[in-house]
């Protein structure tokens, strides 16, 4: 009878090393899965990425990376609703995640979430270990200038611009807003400057053209518009810099 015990106990001892051994295959094989997936999104194929991020989730569904790789995918495919989920399921997960709180605020902004989104970003704007702070003091401006507290949106664009000068995103913002508040001929030096420093961005030309059209300065913004549709022909860009034209 001991023995048959002993037996038993052995098989059982073997059954369950031998689950542990595929379970551990499972999981490496998922997370080279979750990295073909990453892959496909630093390419821009989307689609695959969510193809491959999805078959990964069904091993390593606790995976905060692979839920923040899932949330990017969907922002990607213009469904901030899904992406809001899985960049707080991956916070969930990490609390200590930075960059996925930064998503999941971009995921609010998308959504125009403008309360949420101030919240989430606020939340991180002091981690002093975060490799890219201007970008959440950037999104807080989009988020007040999505609410029209024009004074704070100002304010954090150019925070964002102290901590990295020539932040195009932080230029960009900077410039819609002093346009929404009348006040465009603050965007013109910084404007050219950062064209003159850094050529073939469509959208500081589109910025620099509305900015001398809100001046009357016709003929210098019909200048800018041509340079829009010809550094990004057949973009969304281009086809409004033609109906002004």
């Amino acid at each position: 009878m001991k023995k048959r015990l002993t037996a038993v106990c052995l098989i059982m001892l073997l059954s369950s090393c031998a689950a542990s051994t595929d379970l551990k295959h499972q999981k490496k094989i998922a997370r080279a899965t979750r990295d073909l997936g990453e892959a496909y999104l630093s390419q821009g194929n989307y689609t695959a990425a969510l193809r491959e991020l999805l078959t990964a989730e069904r091993t390593i569904p606790n995976d905060p990376y692979l839920q923040n790789d899932l949330g990017l995918a969907y922002i990607a495919k213009e469904r901030p609703g899904l992406a809001e989920n899985h960049f707080k399921r991956a916070v969930t997960l990490k609390p200590d995640y930075i960059p996925a709180k930064n998503n999941l605020g971009s995921a609010y902004l998308k959504q125009k979430k403008w309360d949420e989104a101030i919240e989430c970003f606020q939340s991180i704007t002091g981690e002093l270990l975060y490799a890219t702070p201007e970008k959440p003091f950037c999104n807080l401006g989009w988020a007040y200038l999505g609410k029209k507290a024009y004074r704070q949106a100002k304010e954090n664009f150019a925070r964002a611009l102290d901590i990295r000068p020539g932040f195009i995103n932080a230029i960009h913002g900077l410039a819609v807003t002093n346009l929404a508040t009348r006040q465009a001929h603050l965007s013109v030096d910084l404007l050219e400057k950062t064209i003159a420093d850094r050529q073939g961005i469509a959208i500081l030309h589109y910025d620099l053209a509305k900015t001398y059209e809100a001046l009357d300065q016709h003929r210098a913004a019909k200048e800018q518009w041509r340079a829009v549709i010809e550094l990004s022909p057949g973009s969304d860009l281009a086809k409004e810099a033609k109906r002004h034209l």
